[in-house]
């Protein structure tokens, strides 16, 4: 039974995925049974009937008439749920609590519905592939929810991680640390750690989930060939975040401007927008298959695009003609710190917002592989300068100045081509077959046709 001090710990963190607030009871008390319903399917919760959305506790007054509505809606949940409804007084007003525990035989089922918790908010289950994805899920238990048998409390956990996360959610001194863990359900029953607590506030977790990190590598050209540098991040989730984002910074172009008032710090503009990569690379760490030890996710820089991927496609609970538009987490717990860091917002929003960014800064729309492995492509806007520099120590000068006149007019004519680079037509046709062998260059069409220019690296060593 919770205190009101513990209550009131619970209302400063606010809702998420282990608690709901109604600041009344609705006129159809079938609502709060569909939180209760959704509680049981996840990892347990709380209902608190008396605290409005901005986390202001108001009281409520329950006769006995509607308590009794309440317990008999719970009561139509299948199979039979058992959770403990009461009232506490905090600072002079009643607050109405519903605690929900975890269902021990999942799935639960309210009038031929099953309801999950995603996030901070209940989903429906309404089609027979989310059904059908929701009873495998409930065979194998979350990944983030199940207990890490080996880790031990006193030694896996860093203080400092969770000042960080305390720090980034606004909870600085909002309760002690052991509330905190209680409040967001980071124990599981039999008092060992969740896996998702480990991967969000442990001391380098990766030393008990080997593929938990991120791979970043940058390649020369346009394929998997030639590998220029290669790192992994470790460390928690949110500092495999930090440091994929600060090593992206520097393998990408980003350019400043400081604001006309010389008062304001240097603004950055990276050449593909940084929402992008922030919605991605944190859907990736809160959605991937932790399941699938063989795999991790990665960050791969080319030339002319960055893909991002992660273990586990596309979840079955997501029907395909409505990908970008809703959203259902494998992890439900380790999205929901993210929300609390406010690094996510409303679930199924992160697509959109990725799409609506790179169509505002006039790039290539992101392209997304659902199969398997999940895999975000970026396309970054071509510099030829920094291509073509690439090739100053295999072509002539001349031959530099021929493909970046025909990269700034692809239609530009011969006699136009001789006249810029002082060439006669014999010297000039010698040159554009050394490009050409060089797999650089090809003419589309004859008369009134047009220059193609093949934009490939040098190869190694040449």
């Amino acid at each position: 039974m919770l205190n009101p001090t513990q209550i009131k710990s619970i209302v400063s963190a606010g809702e998420g995925y282990n608690a709901e607030f109604k600041v009344s009871i609705p006129s159809n008390v079938k609502g709060i049974t569909e939180e209760v319903c959704a509680f049981a399917n996840a990892s347990g919760g709380v209902v608190l009937i008396g605290v409005d959305d901005t986390n202001t506790i108001k009281g409520v007054t329950i006769d006995n008439g509607k308590r009794s509505a309440i317990q008999n809606s719970i009561n139509e949940i299948s199979p039979a749920l058992k959770c403990e409804f009461y009232i506490v007084e905090v600072d002079g007003l009643n607050v109405a609590v519903i605690e929900v525990p975890s269902g021990q035989n999942k799935p639960y089922v309210l009038s031929g519905a099953i309801y999950v918790r995603q996030g901070p908010n209940s989903q429906k289950l309404t089609s027979a592939e989310e059904m059908r994805d929701f009873f495998q899920q409930a065979g194998k238990i979350y990944f983030d929810d199940a207990s890490c048998m080996e880790a031990n409390i006193d030694t896996t956990i860093s203080k400092e991680n969770i000042d960080t996360f305390r720090f980034e959610a606004g909870l600085v001194n909002a309760t002690s640390d052991e509330q905190l863990f209680t409040n967001l359900k980071l124990i599981a029953n039999d008092g060992h750690l969740k896996n998702g607590t480990i991967l969000f506030f442990g001391n380098n977790p990766e030393q008990f989930f080997e593929k938990a990190v991120i791979r970043c590598l940058v390649f020369d050209g346009l394929d998997k060939r030639y590998i220029i540098d290669d790192k992994v991040m470790t460390g928690t989730l949110y500092q495999q975040y930090q440091k994929s984002m600060i090593w992206l910074k520097s393998k990408l172009n980003v350019r400043y401007d400081i604001e006309s008032d010389g008062a304001n710090p240097r603004n950055e503009y990276w050449e593909i927008p940084i929402i992008a990569f922030k919605e991605t690379i944190i859907n990736s760490l809160a959605h991937r298959d932790y399941y699938d030890k063989g795999a991790r996710i990665t960050i791969e820089v080319f030339d002319d695009r960055v893909e991002i991927s992660n273990p586990g496609g596309l979840i079955s609970a997501v029907p395909r003609n409505e990908f970008g538009k809703r959203s259902a987490s494998r992890n439900p717990l380790i999205f929901g710190l993210f929300e609390r860091m406010r690094l996510v917002e409303q679930i199924g929003s992160g697509i959109a917002r990725i799409r609506d960014v790179m169509k505002d800064e006039g790039l290539t729309p992101p392209e997304f592989i659902t199969d398997g492995m999940f895999t975000v492509t970026l396309r970054r806007p071509f510099d030829f300068d920094k291509w073509v520099n690439k090739w100053v120590n295999n072509l002539s000068e001349k031959q530099i100045l021929i493909l970046t006149a025909i990269h700034n007019n692809p239609s530009i004519k011969k006699s136009v081509l001789q006249q810029l680079v002082d060439f006669s037509a014999t010297a000039l046709d010698n040159n554009i077959d050394v490009l050409k062998g060089e797999g650089l260059l090809e003419r589309e069409g004859t008369k009134g046709g047009v220059w193609i220019i093949h934009y490939i690296n040098p190869k190694v060593g040449e």
